[in-house]
């Protein structure tokens, strides 16, 4: 054979594969679109990423990543036909066609290791950008409604969203785009080399009956039977994996509160009581571990089998015809190969089955999430109407989620340069009371006519510290200013102490003590100049004598501020002209304070 014949023939394999493949690319775009409709759950979820008003670049970049799948199928098959080809060559010990083949599969290789890298980036790519847009998107819903308060009020409450958010997210992106290409692969293999396996493969007679083109056919009967059985053994790995997730969400939380009340666990003593309701939650980690591990040794042996008689299939039916010279060396090697890309292709379910149940389970903790802030955003709340300098409320009526009354019916009104003090006994609903004014109560019905966003601050017994600076924590939710108002409101708090590590970055909620935090809120109220501050036992951890300057303070600097106080010590009452006594099973008791 001269090498203008050689290079001929050459020319034709490598214009048959490029045929294939580009059929197989046609057809898999159409199965494509019925393929990945990805469900409910995933339109939901992530649908509007693609969205060609948002922009154009996520659709370009899932072309483009498609487009390289599709063409590492059809340089597969190209490496299909150089099998075939090179072996020839061999077997004909012809020397110039084995090195031209050589020279060929040099350029195929360069093409090889081009594609993979730019697909490598270009995958990489394409998952941070998605998942920094479905991260913010989730962080915007959770945060959007108070959804990452309200949601506890929800029937089946999520567990541990931050490791939805963060974790769940990674999984989901990543499975998503995965499985769906290699699904497209599998679909654009199985056409392409089923044409050249059907071209290659020859009669069989079985039991007296002769199959034409045999090798297609019990190649599809092999994989079928195999994959029901394959999905009937790992079907429990769904479950197995949801519940994965959960334990581990779950023990991974316990571990952070012993270390956020770690001060308070070691005052008592508690190491031993924590150690075992670790190793309890760790326990059903360990229990799950097992069942996975016991269910994936069935799963993957199965399939581990199944692929390594696949191995040997294909040579044990085209032997006969190679050994009566009917093919040739190559043609037997390229059947095997094509056999194996089709087997692997018919095998995707099967063999990614456990994948698809992690991801199963990935995808119903996202949706669940979703569910659930919904349900949060749907949630009842005391109707507010903004206002300036007052607060009014009217039929206010306050339950427990048993319905049972706290407050039934209340109506009060307070102007500029007043101040309410709750009292009553522990509780009887006084700071429910003011988590229903500040609307984040679900179990309410009235009205509160107050002011609100910047206007209206809210201080808890325990405040608050963000992470970062002092300054930082003491301007919070505004921003920062700088100059030395916040010293100098930090020397009226008696905290001048602290006002040269205003710039310095700490986790100032395990730095300052309770009574210094509450000094620390005080001094948020002085810099904010709200129109009402609402504070809940907000002085409770400091003496009387603290108590007294911090309560003279905030009268002196918001003069024209209203205050509402919920407390229980009768050195208050000095600061406010209206006492509301909450008596106990909706009832309750205004009276002005002289």
């Amino acid at each position: 054979m001269d090498w203008n014949h050689e290079l001929l023939d050459s020319i034709v394999w490598l214009g048959k594969a490029f045929a294939i493949s580009m059929l197989g690319m046609t057809v898999s775009v159409a199965l494509l679109g019925i393929f990945t409709v990805w469900g409910r759950q995933f339109r939901r979820l992530t649908w509007a990423f693609f969205s060609p008003k948002r922009s154009l670049l996520p659709l370009a970049g899932l072309t483009l990543i498609v487009l390289m799948t599709l063409f590492s199928v059809r340089m597969n098959v190209l490496f299909s036909f150089w099998y075939n080809g090179f072996y020839t060559a061999m077997q004909k010990l012809d020397a110039k066609a084995f090195w031209f083949m050589l020279l060929v599969f040099a350029v195929l290789a360069a093409v090889h290791v081009t594609r993979t890298l730019f697909n490598f980036y270009l995958r990489q790519a394409f998952l941070i950008h998605w998942r920094a847009w479905l991260t913010d998107n989730l962080v915007e819903r959770w945060l959007a409604h108070q959804g990452y308060h309200r949601s506890q009020y929800v029937p089946n409450a999520p567990d541990n969203p931050d490791q939805r958010i963060q974790q769940d997210v990674e999984s989901f992106v990543s499975g998503s785009l995965n499985l769906s290409m290699g699904l497209l692969d599998a679909v654009v293999s199985l056409f392409a080399f089923t044409v050249i396996l059907w071209g290659l493969s020859g009669a069989l007679a079985l039991f007296g009956v002769e199959i034409p083109r045999a090798m297609v056919f019990l190649v599809y009967l092999y994989v079928i039977v195999a994959t029901v059985f394959a999905v009937w053994i790992g079907r429990p790995l769904i479950r197995l994996s949801f519940l994965s997730e959960q334990l581990n969400a779950n023990f991974r939380y316990a571990l952070i509160r012993l270390r956020e009340y770690g001060e308070s666990i070691a005052f008592f003593r508690g190491e031993t009581v924590e150690r075992g309701n670790l190793l309890t939650r760790f326990a059903s980690v360990i229990q799950n571990m097992w069942a996975i591990v016991y269910r994936s040794l069935k799963f993957q042996g199965f399939n581990l089998a199944i692929s390594q008689a696949a191995v040997v299939f294909p040579f044990i039916v085209q032997a006969p015809r190679l050994l009566a010279g009917k093919i040739t060396l190559g043609d037997m090697m390229q059947t095997a190969q094509a056999f194996g890309q089709v087997q692997d292709a018919l095998s995707f379910l099967r063999s990614s089955y456990d994948e698809f149940a992690g991801y199963r389970a990935v995808l119903i903790r996202l949706t669940g999430f979703l569910d659930s802030m919904d349900a949060a955003a749907l949630l009842p709340s005391a109707h507010i109407v903004p206002s300036q300098h007052s607060v009014t409320i009217e039929a206010l009526t306050v339950r427990t989620p048993a319905q049972i009354a706290l407050v039934e019916n209340l109506n009060l009104s307070l102007t500029a340069n007043t101040a309410l003090l709750i009292r009553g006994r522990s509780g009887i609903g006084k700071t429910t009371l003011l988590r229903a004014v500040a609307g984040l109560w679900p179990y309410v019905d009235g009205s509160v006519t107050r002011p609100v966003e910047q206007q209206a601050l809210f201080l808890p017994q325990k405040p608050y510290l963000p992470l970062g600076t002092l300054r930082g924590a003491l301007y919070y939710p505004a921003s920062p200013l700088m100059g030395n108002q916040a010293a100098h409101v930090l020397q009226q708090c008696h905290l001048g102490h602290l006002a040269s590590r205003l710039d310095e970055t700490a986790d100032w909620g395990s730095i300052l003590s309770l009574g210094e935090q509450q000094r620390l809120a005080i001094g948020r109220a002085l810099l904010s100049q709200p129109q009402v501050v609402f504070l809940d036992e907000a002085s409770s951890a400091m003496d009387e004598g603290l108590e007294h300057a911090m309560y003279r303070l905030l009268r002196q600097v918001l003069p024209k501020s209203i205050l509402v106080s919920v407390g229980h010590r009768s050195s208050l009452l000095e600061f406010h002209t209206q006492e509301l006594t909450l008596l106990g099973n909706g009832k309750w008791q205004l009276s002005a304070l002289v």
